[in-house]
C-alpha cells in the first residue's frame, strides 16, 4: 500500500518528486477510471449548434471556459481544497467542499462532477489510499465534486498544489478537446495545436485561482453554462453532458 506523507509535510512549491510524478500521471491519465470520457461539459449541444465549427472556434470556447467558466472555477476550487487539506482546516475544506456543488449550473454539470468525484475517490482508495481521504467532506447523499477529491488526495500524498493544479487543469482542457475532435470532428493534430495554443491561458488561470478568493468564484461563461442545459434535451446525444 502507498504511504501518503503527512498532512502538512507537501514538498516546496513547484518541484515534483519522482513518486509525486507518478502519482499525477497516473491519476490525470486518461485511463484512470472516472469516466472522463463519457462528458463534454456542454461541447456537444455547442457543436450542434454552430458555436463550435473548427480548430479556432474550439479553442475560443475553451478559452472563455478557462478565463471566465467553469474550468476557472474547478480550478479556484481545487487551490483552496488543496490548501485547505495542508493546514488540517475542517471548515475551510466543508466550506469549500460544499461551494464547489453549489456553483455547478445545470444537472448535467452536477452529474459529471459527483460521479467523476465518487469514482476518482474510490480507486485511490483502493490502490493509492491515505488518511486525507477518511476527512474528505460529503455533501447530501455521499457526492463530492472532482476537483475537491483530487486536491484532496493530492495534498494528502504530500504533492505540492502547483504542480497538482496544473496537472488537473491540463486534464480538464486535455478531456474537453478530445471530445471536440470526436464531435466536430477534428484532426488529431488540430486538437494538439488547440492544446499548445491553451498552455499560456492555463498557466495564467492556474496562477490566478491560486490568489482568488473563495467568496470571488463564479462563472461569468454564460453561453457554456447555457449549452451544459440545453444539452439536458438534445434529442441526439454521444456525451452524458
Amino acid at each position: 500500500m502507498v504511504m501518503a506523507n503527512p498532512i502538512g509535510m507537501t514538498e516546496p512549491a513547484g518541484t515534483v518528486s519522482a513518486g509525486a510524478l507518478w502519482r499525477l500521471l497516473a491519476w490525470m491519465s486518461p485511463s484512470f477510471p472516472v469516466g472522463a470520457f463519457a462528458y463534454s461539459s456542454g461541447l456537444e449541444w455547442a457543436v450542434e449548434a454552430g458555436d463550435i465549427r473548427d480548430a479556432e472556434t474550439l479553442r475560443r470556447w475553451l478559452a472563455a471556459m478557462l478565463r471566465d467558466g467553469g474550468l476557472f472555477c474547478d480550478a479556484a476550487l481545487f487551490a483552496h481544497a488543496h490548501r485547505a487539506t495542508v493546514a488540517n482546516d475542517v471548515a475551510g475544506l466543508a466550506e469549500t467542499a460544499e461551494l464547489a456543488l453549489a456553483l455547478v449550473p445545470s444537472r448535467e454539470r452536477f452529474l459529471e462532477t459527483t460521479t467523476q468525484g465518487k469514482a476518482f475517490v474510490a480507486a485511490i482508495r483502493s490502490a493509492w489510499h491515505c488518511a486525507a481521504l477518511d476527512r474528505l467532506p460529503l455533501g447530501p447523499d455521499g457526492h463530492v465534486a472532482y476537483p475537491i477529491a483530487v486536491a484532496v488526495a493530492t495534498a494528502g500524498h504530500g504533492i505540492a498544489r502547483e504542480p497538482a493544479l496544473h496537472a488537473f487543469v491540463h486534464a480538464l482542457v486535455a478531456n474537453l478537446i478530445s471530445a471536440g475532435v470526436r464531435l466536430v470532428p477534428l484532426g488529431q493534430t488540430d486538437g494538439q495545436r488547440v492544446l499548445a495554443a491553451l498552455e499560456p491561458l492555463a498557466a495564467g488561470t492556474c496562477a490566478r485561482a491560486v490568489e482568488t478568493p473563495l467568496d470571488d468564484i463564479g462563472s461569468a461563461a454564460f453561453r457554456a453554462d447555457i449549452a451544459s442545459m440545453r444539452h439536458e434535451t438534445q434529442y441526439t446525444r454521444l456525451f452524458r453532458s
